[in-house]
């Protein structure tokens, strides 16, 4: 059913929860992991040095888990550079922490994980 999973990352403890139900979903699927992180601009040493980082933690997470996965790196709005690369990767799944309640005075556009599922070519599964 599943066969290429895409996983975005960032630093929050939603995104770093959500692991242990992307392990649980790969190993039952034997899906194709890709772990990604996005960035404003790959021009960007830091940004792009910072995202390489936090690839390689998760990573080496997973692998504890015998998980391998490919990793990549998107550029623009999250939102935007999440489910550009689902399309262009052909993944079937997208699992993504949830950002927790958003203020909607705050963020009247909402949480990153709730636009990638009303722009996502595929199924969504946030993780809570």
């Amino acid at each position: 059913m599943f066969h290429k999973i895409l996983f975005p990352v960032n630093r929050s403890h939603e995104a770093r929860q959500a692991i242990d139900v992307v392990v649980d979903i790969v190993k039952r699927y034997s899906a194709q992991l890709v772990v990604m992180s996005a960035v404003s601009d790959l021009n960007s040493t830091a940004e792009t040095d910072s995202a390489q980082e936090l690839l390689q933690e998760i990573c080496n997470h997973l692998s504890k888990a015998g998980i391998s996965a490919e990793t990549k790196i998107g550029e623009g709005k999250p939102e935007l550079a999440i489910c550009d690369m689902a399309d262009e990767l052909e993944v079937d799944l997208i699992i993504i922490g949830s950002q927790g309640m958003v203020s909607t005075k705050d963020h009247p556009e909402g949480s990153t994980s709730q636009k990638v599922i009303n722009l996502s070519p595929c199924p969504v599964l946030v993780v809570p």
